[in-house]
């Protein structure tokens, strides 16, 4: 559990802290020089047995930033009002910030009470009573303290070791990640960060990647409240130290994840609501500043709902258009602050952080974020996260960093989902998609090879290397050789080898075809395992280059022939000795390279090769740096 304090400068927030810990939170020189909190300080408290840390942050509007950096991870807020000021401007902003992060439990203080009487007093309550109406510290306890004469101490103390008996520990689901606040070296040591954790648990020994920067690190020791621990996890303060990075190339903004964790954003989707206090609405194309975790960027608001401007107290879903990336994840809280940093304006939570850019007027993907928005468990945001894909197929790793979850739990939660469809089967699922999307892609695949075999009658069919990087982006090979396989298996689709093509598809044979083909394969079986490439072959066969991609075309339907590469065909005999070859090699020594196919076939390089590149692609092979071995069968 992490305690934070809010309120306006010199309301007596530090020294609150110091009297509850005895620990001095403003570190730095300047800040005794001047008597006030310039960053974010840090102590813990122990009450009951239970140690939780403790956030003191600046009240200064000037150090509004460092005050967003440390408010990120408050579970239990306490807003300090002094007396003798009562509720001031960085009161209200403070209480609005807290508010928008999500911060559902928090203590009124009304500090410095020594310095007024019961009148005052009674005031200023009434002024809180006032302020926090409608927010989520209505209604909660307001203490009278006053930490030079420990006047209310006692009374604080017993109020939260009662708030941190009734915590609910949040469960420390998803990939771990950590806001970064602090960087620094300790002599002996080398670089170490703290933060807050917001998601996940941390161990010693484990790798961890810096984003944005992408760079990679391993967790030398974790500590907790300065005593060394075997793991940390979300809701507590945490130093890290690392080994494999300085700590010059860690800044604050940037976040220290699992190393699983790789994506950063220039686009999210969000829910976002404007606090009651906003002068005037909030344009479409609008720049605002975004604090998420410790980091700030400049944004561009665009409403997916097609309206222009959102006025105060209202809600909807947009997309942030962020001038650079980050480390933003689904169910990130930020806030959003006025360009000139003058005003925070509202804030809200990430739905989808890997967004595209949105379409004008009402975007086609607002029922699947309003799902999102308002779902209630895991399953069902998996459920419209599924339907956001571009891809339309994504893997459990997609999917976790989008919902915060481990890529394990994905695939358990979607395990006997009725409504998704798991590839390369439901066995050894490795990608996903929604009964919706494959709709969608089986149309889009049969629309390519109808428009592929009106403009080229003559032609089998589609090579799949092709049709792959024109139907699921970025799934891989193998899940796009599963998709193919359960639309022939289904009868949507005929595969021959890695040609694909509808069922209805009749090659358009010119007259003479089966004198060409019969001379062609002639040639192909007496030069061997080093035929002629095309130009020699249409010289000698005395044709033109179309007359031979016809001919080779039509062999190749008839099984007779394939076309390795764009100057290179073998009969079909020729290739199953070679096939042959190759798996009995692979069989006795566990694999095969160029070089050695170039042995056995006493071939040059050229075609030894091209020949393993044209296994690869039918799926007969798969390559392993170097060298190739034998891809496992297909599950039904």
């Amino acid at each position: 559990m992490i305690v934070g304090t809010a309120g306006h400068i010199d309301h007596g927030k530090t020294q609150l802290i110091r009297a509850l810990t005895g620990i001095e939170t403003d570190r730095l020189r300047e800040e005794k020089e001047r008597g006030i909190s310039i960053d974010i300080g840090f102590a813990w408290l122990d009450l009951g047995g239970t140690r939780v840390g403790v956030v003191d942050v600046p009240g200064h509007e000037k150090f509004i930033r460092n005050m967003l950096a440390g408010a990120h991870g408050i579970d239990l807020v306490l807003l300090v009002v002094a007396a003798d000021d009562g509720v001031m401007p960085q009161t209200e902003e403070h209480l609005d910030i807290v508010h928008l992060l999500g911060t559902q439990r928090g203590l009124v203080v009304m500090t410095k009470v020594d310095l007024v009487d019961e009148t005052r007093r009674r005031d200023v309550r009434e002024e809180i009573e006032i302020l926090v109406d409608g927010t989520a510290l209505e209604g909660a306890d307001i203490l009278e303290v006053s930490a030079i004469s420990g006047e209310g101490l006692d009374a604080l103390r017993s109020a939260l070791q009662s708030e941190i008996a009734s915590f609910e520990e949040v469960e420390a689901r998803g990939m771990f990640r950590m806001p970064v606040d602090r960087s620094f070296v300790i002599h002996g040591h080398g670089a170490v960060v703290t933060g807050t954790a917001t998601a996940g648990n941390i161990e010693p020994g484990q790798q961890i990647r810096i984003l944005p920067g992408d760079q990679l690190a391993r967790v030398r020791s974790v500590q907790v409240h300065g005593t060394d621990v075997p793991r940390a996890q979300r809701g507590q303060r945490i130093a890290l130290n690392l080994a494999g990075i300085e700590a010059g190339d860690i800044n604050r903004g940037q976040v220290v994840c699992d190393a699983a964790l790789h994506a950063v954003t220039t686009r999210l989707d969000a829910h976002v609501e404007l606090r009651p206090a906003v002068g005037r609405p909030l344009r479409r194309h609008s720049d605002v500043r975004v604090h998420i975790g410790t980091a700030e960027t400049m944004a561009r608001v665009l409403y997916l709902d097609g309206r222009e401007e959102l006025a105060a107290k209202e809600s909807t879903i947009v997309q942030l258009a962020l001038r650079e990336p980050l480390a933003a994840f689904g169910g990130d809280r930020f806030i959003l602050r006025e360009q000139t940093a003058r005003a925070t304006i509202g804030g809200g939570v990430i739905l989808y952080p890997f967004a595209t850019k949105p379409r004008r007027g009402a975007d086609p993907r607002l029922p699947a974020l309003t799902r999102l928005f308002e779902a209630s468990d895991p399953v069902r945001q998996l459920d419209a996260l599924l339907d956001l894909q571009t891809s339309k197929i994504v893997t459990a790793d997609d999917l976790a960093a989008a919902a915060n979850l481990r890529a394990k739990d994905v695939r358990t939660l979607l395990k006997n989902h009725p409504k998704v469809l798991r590839f390369p089967s439901d066995a050894q699922p490795d990608a996903y998609t929604t009964t919706r999307q494959w709709g969608a892609i089986t149309e889009q695949i049969l629309a390519l090879l109808e428009t592929f075999h009106r403009d080229k009658p003559k032609l089998p069919g589609m090579e799949m290397e092709s049709l792959h990087s024109q139907v699921v982006g970025d799934a891989s090979a193998k899940i796009f050789r599963a998709v193919i396989s359960r639309l022939s298996d289904d009868g949507i689709l005929c595969r021959d080898d890695s040609v694909v093509r509808l069922p209805n598809h009749q090659i358009e044979v010119d007259a003479g075809h089966d004198q060409l083909g019969s001379q062609l394969i002639t040639i192909l079986d007496r030069c061997g395992f080093t035929p002629p490439g095309t130009a020699e072959l249409a010289d000698e066969l005395q044709v033109s280059a179309k007359q031979l991609d016809d001919c080779v075309a039509q062999l190749e339907r008839e099984g007779q022939a394939s076309r390795i590469d764009a100057k290179l065909i073998y009969s079909a005999a020729v290739l199953d000795r070679v096939r042959d070859t190759v798996r009995d090699h692979i069989a006795e020594h566990g694999e095969i390279d160029a070089r050695g196919l170039r042995d056995l076939i006493g071939a040059s390089r050229k075609f030894s090769i091209a020949l393993l590149t044209y296994f690869d692609r039918t799926g007969f092979t798969m390559r392993v740096g170097d060298i190739r071995k034998l891809r496992a069968p297909m599950p039904n």
